[in-house]
């Protein structure tokens, strides 16, 4: 079960919630059908509870985000994008260990 801190993405919502966010905010590209994605998720629900208040962490389905995935390049998924002031600042590509997304969530806003 996901975080109660993970936010869901769409295209109608992405630019509002991410692009103007006032804090930084980690996106999750994912899709159901992903094995390696779910395999992440618990990740992203922990980086979720560890940054709350810091980072806005949040899922974009890209069966249902395809217009957003399109226009970020996701040619392979899990990929996960760190935003800060609308711009993109880290990209990190396929299941990867808690300590990557915690040393660019760090570079970002400070340790959790």
């Amino acid at each position: 079960m996901a975080s109660p801190n993970i936010v869901q993405f769409n295209d109608d919502n992405f630019e509002a919630e991410v692009l103007n966010s006032e804090t930084p905010v980690l996106v999750d590209f994912w899709a159901e059908w992903c094995g390696p994605c779910r395999m992440l998720a618990p990740t992203i629900d922990e980086l979720a509870e560890e940054y709350k208040g810091k980072v806005k962490v949040g899922k974009l389905d890209t069966e249902v985000g395809r217009n957003v995935a399109m226009r970020f390049g996701i040619s392979s998924i899990p990929t996960v994008i760190l935003f800060k002031k609308g711009q993109m600042v880290n990209r990190l590509i396929g299941l990867r260990p808690k300590k990557d997304f915690k040393a660019a969530l760090d570079a970002a806003v400070g340790p959790a």
